[in-house]
């Protein structure tokens, strides 16, 4: 079992009786629903983080693609969306600068 910390977080009273009965609701302890709710959050907010930190990487190392270039793709997309490869790996063909 993985070793827990007790933290100590102040919320408005609505937000106090909403989580109150949803612990009631789902048979959960209040801290359970909130170490949850946590967890999530910061987890969510590390992706976006990590994504962020990506791009500036992206930006400094030059794999940039220039707006007008960018909306050229998007504008043949929507014209023709068929037209386009599909791509097999995750990376888009903007992100590769193909256009």
């Amino acid at each position: 079992m993985t070793k827990t910390e007790t933290i100590t977080i102040r919320v408005s009273s609505d937000l106090r009786a909403k989580l109150e009965l949803l612990a009631e609701n789902t048979r959960r302890s209040k801290s359970f629903l909130a170490g949850e709710a946590v967890s999530r959050f910061v987890e969510s907010e590390s992706e976006i983080i990590d994504g962020i930190k990506q791009g500036m990487a992206d930006i400094k190392a030059g794999r940039v693609v220039t707006h007008d270039a960018a909306m050229k793709r998007i504008r043949a997309t929507i014209a023709n969306p068929r037209a386009l490869p599909v791509k097999k790996s995750a990376e888009c063909a903007l992100s590769s600068g193909q256009t």
